[in-house]
């Protein structure tokens, strides 16, 4: 086997039987991410190639990676050449066939270079996908014109809609990929090649039979869920246009459409995410965590229930604590539910699967757990019992988790010696569907507790943020601010529903008062009774909430609640409208009429001065973890950013009169570190 080194990160290896078969190797650790450099080392390769004589070519990826997407560093920055089209175009211009041969990652660009060879031969550990969309972007290197005429104008529909990865089986069952090598992947691609010995640019291949009318409802149905972001329609519109268009004009409508929203505010807004979410819950250095292989779970209601499906997803054994035969029962009907939908997307092969890793036991069979979280209601005393009982039953060092989502952790940990293993480990409701955990260290909680159970929740698949014990943390503190405005609103002349449509306009998931009536009004009832004493006189208290628990108006689950929910849906209650009404002439308010923008400016405000709040008290040491909350655990649209990169992009003058206002509504100061912390935000999104 000869070598020819080439400029940069890209060589050529000549292989097989008479070394007509060039092998080209990406090589630019540790993550082979697409770059400039890249770009240009892998255009002289394949430049180099085009003056041999050559029967095909194989282009790997040097580690883990065939090519894991493109560093978005350089977004913010003019397009350098080569660009990656230009590379593509190379590799369909070369007169023998070439190979792509994966292994792990081959997303965003490096699938779109995947998709410019001929073949695809993937390892077992391959993941194929168009993520542009999650970055506020679309492919803009021939994904979407490409992809439909591979795998059906269906499947790249989806694919690019929604940037959803794929597993090596998932991408052979759709044509994504044409073989998963057993044993040697080069040889494998090599062997493709002796026996596929001709080219099969995906470009000329003849769109697959589809229904048009089909298609366009789907089209139509991702634009409805994009909740106002811009990339998923254009993503859409793409696809479509890639099939009426010659494929050469598509191509550079995709470009431009591509270059136009990489520079959006909203892309903008995504990439911060992006980064933020990277760097949320990184343990101290130096610290190393524990392997956690046992947990046990107290409590199995609905919380309790996923969890336990959580950890059981994750391959853990998982022992679940109950004593009514009722909840027990519901909650492995529940576990059954959620592992039947797993099969159904692939992400397990059978339901018993995850249900073998699950055993009713009382609660002295946790001894030799190495974790144990507790899901019980939230009653102080309760959690202090449970937790006493607890030391006495497991080993000195396993770790005793609270999922409290607003008690004092220290205050719970206060009744048993060893409390540096004592942590809060709080996962939001459901807990099986959203990713967002917050790991809450204690007053005495050590680091490596701290660093294993942030290592945990990223093996459950979780975010993880770090928070320091106080009132609801970071989210639920953020939402119950969120929540005294829109009551501060209703107050003085808005009605629910028009809150909740300039929410949802904006790009919620969902308003706030059909939120409350989801989650229960005498959940944050009972809070406001127990804080009732410490409340700050200053600060404005509503009390239509309170007047609409003490009528059983609970929620949903009651039939009614801000709404009324007759047959399952939210109607505007007149009762509801009547006691608004009441409140403010009884507090001298009178009502005047909101605009929508005014009503979003206003909560943004007030979420972004609680969230000042929460870094100037030390619960949240990093603000853009804030931002990483509210977006992956609380519906905040993510081509927003989040509440502080929100206020980062205000214009100051009108962002400090809109703070005014708030204050002189709420009683609630400016947070004295606001400008900072908005000024470190506009920094890390610069």
């Amino acid at each position: 086997m000869s070598r020819k080194p080439e400029a940069g990160i890209v060589t050529i290896e000549a292989s097989g039987g008479a070394e007509r078969i060039a092998v080209v190797l990406i090589d630019f650790a540790p993550l082979n991410i697409g770059s400039s450099a890249m770009r240009a080392a892998l255009q002289d390769a394949l430049l180099d190639l085009r003056g041999r004589e050559l029967d095909g070519a194989i282009l790997v990826g040097v580690g883990a990676n065939f090519v894991a997407g493109s560093d978005i560093r350089e977004f913010d920055a003019p397009p350098v050449a080569p660009h990656l089209p230009d590379v593509i175009a190379l590799i369909e211009q070369l007169p023998f066939p070439v190979a792509a041969a994966i292994r792990g990652a081959a997303l965003g660009g490096g699938c779109e270079l995947a998709l410019g060879c001929d073949w695809r031969i993937a390892a077992g550990d391959a993941v194929l996908g168009l993520p542009e969309v999650t970055l506020g972007l679309i492919p803009g290197a021939g994904g979407t014109v490409r992809l439909p005429r591979l795998v059906g104008p269906p499947a790249a529909l989806d694919l690019v809609t929604t940037g959803r990865r794929l597993d090596v089986a998932q991408a052979l069952a759709i044509g994504l990929v044409d073989q998963v090598a057993e044993g040697d992947l080069i040889i494998a691609a090599r062997r493709w090649i002796e026996t596929h010995p001709r080219k099969r640019r995906c470009i000329d291949l003849p769109v697959p039979d589809f229904d048009p009318v089909a298609l366009q409802q789907a089209a139509t149905a991702f634009k409805a869920k994009s909740r106002g972001a811009d990339a998923p329609p254009a993503a859409a519109e793409a696809v479509l246009r890639g099939l009426d268009l010659p494929p050469v004009e598509a191509l550079q409508r995709e470009r431009a459409d591509s270059l136009r929203l990489r520079v959006s505010p909203q892309s903008k807004a995504l990439r911060y995410l992006f980064q933020a979410e990277r760097r949320a819950g990184r343990p101290a250095r130096g610290v190393a965590p524990s392997e956690i292989t046992r947990v046990g779970v107290v409590g199995a209601g609905r919380m309790g229930s996923d969890i336990a499906l959580v950890f059981a997803r994750a391959g853990l054994a998982v022992r679940l604590v109950e004593a009514d035969p009722q909840t027990v029962a519901r909650a492995m009907a529940h576990i059954a539910e959620g592992a039947g939908r797993l099969v159904r997307r692939g992400e397990l092969a059978s339901a018993s699967e995850l249900l073998d890793r699950i055993g009713i036991v009382p609660l002295e069979q946790l001894a030799d757990c190495q974790l144990v979280v507790e899901a019980i209601p939230e009653d102080l005393a309760a959690k202090q019992s449970l937790l006493a009982a607890l030391a006495g039953i497991v080993g000195p060092k396993a770790i005793l988790a609270t999922n409290t989502s607003y008690l004092d952790i220290d205050a719970i940990a206060a009744v048993i010696p060893g409390r540096e293993r004592v942590v809060g480990m709080h996962f939001f409701n459901p807990a099986a569907v959203l990713k967002l955990v917050e790991i809450v260290r204690a007053g005495q909680t050590s680091e490596a507790v701290v660093a294993t159970m942030l290592g945990l929740a990223r093996q459950l698949g979780k975010l993880p943020i770090l928070t320091a014990v106080g009132e609801g943390f970071v989210g639920n503190r953020i939402f119950a601010a969120y929540r005294r405005q829109c009551e501060y609103l209703i107050e003085d002349g808005c009605l629910p529903e028009q809150i909740d449509r300039a929410m949802q306009n904006f790009g919620m998931a969902m308003g706030p008062f059909a939120v409350f009536d989801l989650a229960g009004l005498d959940i944050a009832w009972a809070m406001r009774k127990r804080l009732a004493a410490s409340r700050d006189s200053a600060e404005r208290y509503v009390d239509i909430a309170d007047q609409l628990c003490e009528r059983g108006r609970f929620g949903r689950n009651a039939g009614k609640g801000w709404y009324n929910y007759a047959d399952g849906k939210p109607v505007p209650s007149p009762e509801v409208a009547s006691l608004i009404e009441d409140a403010s002439r009884r507090q001298g308010r009178p009502r005047r009429s909101f605009a929508d923008e005014e009503i979003v400016t206003s909560l943004l405000t007030a979420m972004s001065n609680e969230a000042a709040w929460v870094v100037h008290e030390g619960v949240c040491a990093q603000p853009e973890d804030i931002d990483v909350a509210l977006g992956n655990g609380f519906g905040f649209p993510r081509h927003e950013g989040g509440p502080l990169y929100w206020a980062s992009r205000q214009n100051p003058i009108l962002l400090a009169a809109q703070l005014a206002g708030v204050t002189e509504t709420s009683g609630r100061p400016v947070a004295p570190n606001f400008a900072a912390v908005v000024a470190r935000i506009s920094g890390d999104s610069a």
